[in-house]
């Protein structure tokens, strides 16, 4: 299945164009594709945004930290936006065939190699943060490069994640993580009044009692006062919302919006959001615009929806009539599912005020829920394998002194796999369960399912395990895996 991850990484300068063209070149990987590049002569920053395939993204941020570090002395920096790293954040969104957990699994392999390569102490944030206060990129930032510098060897909780603790002389440390699709958004006033913007920051940013979702602060750029802000959750917390409330706060203090403006990209959903709040639309929805029309009527099959093309060749091949895939797969699949949605609560909740006093439970449930999907995925191929090498076995027991010895040993092996399917769907249920009083109650029907799901992996698995003792005749093998199906029946 093809991957596709979206990679934005904020590099500190903004004003020497053949810098930023020797970074950008320097992350040319095949698989790669640049979508974007905005740069900000008053931050001294730059926003550049790739996506690609799931290996070399990983591969093309790496360089470009590397070459960054080569070409940016923060002890010569300066700029509007803080900054502590010449590459400051190296964020992982997931686009298509990707979940959160994988961008945080890829977030933690590049900082590992960011520091292995170029000596580059390295920070986890937001679904990556290895705790609670790093979560948020403002608490890991604070001091910046030359307060950073003055403590991270005396203070604990300045140590990086991967890394020494001591900042690179030249390249300061970066940070690494992984996220949802985030909107960098400016608003310009009609002001040269810095603290205005800063006040306006302070109303709206959520960590001063303003709006979810939102990050902000007050800057002067090109002669104008300017709130600048990061949305972390556009669906939630939507762009025009935002935007009427920073023309309210600038009203308080005789001023107003003159234009604002996006670094980087925006999806489409935003802007058709903002439309319709602004427009007045009645009845408003996507399909009223031209080109999704247009995209609906030519996609066949696609334009039923993502989520329909993405399980429907594998509900073909279990209808089809072939012996696999057959109830195994389906268990396995079933299981996947049932842990797919656990994560999903479980993701959802943490990081809100409700569930903060469980965050380390939601954390530890979210890892672990991540390994036993990944277990139970391999687990649909893998007992179809199995399935064939028991097929294979009988032909070449026909040919063989030893025929009882190759089926038993095949038979083994596809016994194996169903167990441990029913074994990794109960954990799967355990987990669930413990994550019923502590995650939203308006997600308690994805949980509901989630059980269900589980429970099914695990009567189907068990049955495959039953049918397939009844051939071995290891007996010793077939009462230990009896009592091990028993255990997980409870």
């Amino acid at each position: 299945m093809s991957t596709l991850v979206e990679c934005v990484p904020n590099f500190s300068e903004g004003r020497d164009k053949a810098k930023v063209d020797a970074i950008i070149e320097a992350m040319k990987v095949d698989g790669v594709y640049l979508l974007d590049r905005e740069m900000d002569a008053d931050h001294n920053r730059c926003v550049i945004t790739l996506v690609g395939e799931r290996e070399p993204i990983q591969e093309a941020a790496i360089r470009g930290v590397g070459k960054a570090a080569e070409l940016i002395d923060l002890n010569k920096h300066q700029g509007a936006h803080p900054r502590m790293g010449a590459a400051d954040v190296v964020p992982f969104i997931p686009i298509d065939g990707v979940t959160i957990e994988d961008c945080v699994a890829m977030a933690r392999h590049v900082g590992e190699q960011i520091w292995k390569r170029y000596q580059i102490p390295v920070y986890l944030y937001e679904a990556a943060a290895t705790s609670p206060e790093r979560q948020n990129l403002e608490n890991i930032r604070r001091g910046q490069f030359e307060g950073i510098r003055a403590d991270i060897a005396t203070n604990p909780a300045r140590k990086p994640d991967f890394g020494e603790p001591r900042v690179h002389p030249t390249a300061g440390a970066t940070v690494v993580g992984a996220r949802k699709f985030l909107i960098a958004y400016n608003v310009f006033l009609s002001t040269p009044d810095v603290d205005i913007a800063k006040k306006i920051a302070k109303a709206v940013r959520f960590s001063t009692g303003g709006m979810r979702f939102v990050k902000g602060a007050g800057f002067l750029v090109r002669g104008m006062a300017q709130v600048s802000m990061n949305l972390t959750d556009f669906e939630q917390t939507p762009i025009h919302r935002v935007f009427e409330m920073v023309k309210r706060e600038a009203a308080r203090y005789g001023v107003i919006p003159v234009s604002s403006e996006i670094v980087g990209l925006i999806p489409k959903k935003a802007l058709e959001a903002a439309a319709e709040w602004f427009l007045q639309v009645e009845n408003f929805d996507s399909s009223l615009i031209l080109e999704n029309r247009l995209a609906a009527a030519m996609g066949g099959k696609m334009s039923i929806g993502g989520l329909r093309a993405g399980v429907e060749p594998f509900i073909e091949q279990l209808a089809a009539p072939t012996a696999t895939p057959g109830g195994g797969s389906a268990a396995a699949a079933s299981g996947a599912m049932a842990a797919g949605l656990a994560t999903m609560v479980a993701t959802m909740s943490r990081g809100k005020k409700a569930y903060v006093q469980h965050e380390r439970e939601l954390s530890a449930a979210i890892a672990r829920l991540s390994q036993l999907r990944e277990e139970l995925k391999a687990a649909i191929d893998a007992d179809a394998d199995s399935y064939s090498a028991v097929m294979k076995a009988y032909k070449q027991a026909k040919e063989s002194a030893n025929a009882d010895g190759i089926i038993d040993a095949a038979m083994k092996q596809a016994t194996t796999v169903p167990l441990s399917v029913a074994e990794c769907a109960r954990e799967v249920a355990g987990i669930v369960e413990k994550l019923l009083p502590i995650t939203s109650p308006n997600m308690k029907s994805d949980l509901t399912t989630a059980i269900a799901l589980a429970r099914a992996a695990i009567e189907g698995a068990l049955a495959n395990v039953d049918i397939n003792l009844s051939s071995i005749k290891d007996v010793a093998f077939a009462a230990e895996i009896r009592k091990k199906a028993d255990a997980v029946k409870g």
